[in-house]
């Protein structure tokens, strides 16, 4: 074989990669850049996303005023399902993909990333870490709270004496059911606290890449359907953290952080992803590993806290069960929301 045939094939081989790879490169796409058009798409994502999010996520909480929202309503339990279903479709059609097609780039090269499935042990990882947060900060405040309960009662019962048996004895009779239905009624509460907490966090971390994403982003062309998406999709998103914090009845200082927090995450994810879009690259090692390891880990919290926390909690509510129109009604409305977000994946 002669030179020439020698180095026309050890270029050929050292251009092979490329040649199979097609169109795949991990360099930033300068095509179709328009910063100035990027950027007024940017400020309209920016407010029509605050002002969807923060009605999505008003909703349920100003709903209490009108009968018909308020959380021992039929209506409520479906607008719930409807929303569970749009965070359960964005945990397994939106973020999860996502963490995948991160972990998985050929920008990464070969090893460890593309030769095991981190994106799946992550999103596996979170969901149980989630289960025991969610576990162990409702067995610690019921524990404290009852046994402080139980400890009064006991020194009330003391202090009582031989004098007041007959009395006591009827109070506690006639007291102790009221006294079985509040314990219960504050477990449910308190209930409902962590999982608005842990859902809201689950949310925000997602929202932040989004956010960071499309201010990054120069070209109008991939912006344009973002912000018509992800309006919808922070609607959705509120009204179940909505519901939550709803029945979680915090005070109104809490509710309006956690209002706050939720509806002004995206938005300050594009701005911080506007003022790094000149030295940001979607495609760098760092920003993929990174962008992969907080999808997975959202995905696993949201999948957890739509299927555990929110609709098996509500499909096995006795009054769910004993209400066969409200039951179809609820799981109709979860697929119709589980199937809007699955459809906005083409454009999101």
């Amino acid at each position: 074989m002669s030179t020439l045939q020698q180095n026309f094939c050890l270029f050929f081989i050292i251009l092979l990669p490329p040649l199979v790879s097609g169109d795949c490169t991990c360099d930033a796409d300068d095509g179709e850049r328009d910063k100035h058009q990027a950027l007024e798409y940017k400020l309209a994502a920016i407010a029509s996303i605050l002002i969807a999010g923060a009605i999505g996520v008003c909703i349920p909480i100003l709903g209490k005023t009108i009968p018909a929202l308020r959380p021992e309503k039929g209506v409520f339990f479906i607008i719930k399902a409807f929303a569970a279903g749009v965070i359960l479709s964005t945990g397994f059609i939106h973020v999860l993909p996502d963490a995948f097609e991160s972990l998985t780039s050929p920008c990464l090269g070969e090893k460890p990333w593309r030769t095991f499935p981190f994106a799946g042990f992550v999103a596996m990882t979170s969901a149980i870490l989630t289960l025991m947060v969610d576990a162990f900060a409702t067995s610690y405040y019921r524990s404290s709270g009852f046994n402080s309960g139980a400890q009064g009662g006991v020194e009330d019962a003391e202090k009582a004496g031989d004098m007041h048996v007959h009395a006591h004895a009827h109070a506690t009779h006639a007291h102790g059911p009221a006294s079985f239905v509040d314990d219960s009624t504050s477990l449910d509460l308190l209930r409902h606290r962590v999982v608005s907490q842990v859902l809201e966090l689950g949310i925000v971390v997602h929202s932040v890449i989004i956010g960071i994403s499309l201010g990054a982003s120069q070209s109008p062309k991939i912006i344009r359907p973002l912000v018509a998406a992800l309006t919808f999709h922070q609607f959705f998103e509120g009204m179940g953290l909505g519901g939550c914090i709803s029945q979680a009845k915090f005070k109104v200082r809490t509710t309006s952080i956690m209002v706050l927090f939720f509806s002004l995450t995206t938005p300050i994810g594009i701005a911080i992803g506007t003022g790094i879009s000149n030295v940001y690259n979607e495609n760098s090692p760092t920003a993929l590993i990174v962008e992969g390891i907080l999808n997975a880990a959202s995905a696993g919290i949201l999948i957890y806290m739509a299927l555990v926390d929110l609709l098996a909690v509500d499909f096995m509510n006795p009054r769910m069960q004993a209400n066969l129109r409200l039951l179809i009604g609820a799981n109709v409305s979860l697929l119709v929301g589980a199937g809007c977000m699955s459809l906005l994946a083409k454009w999101a």
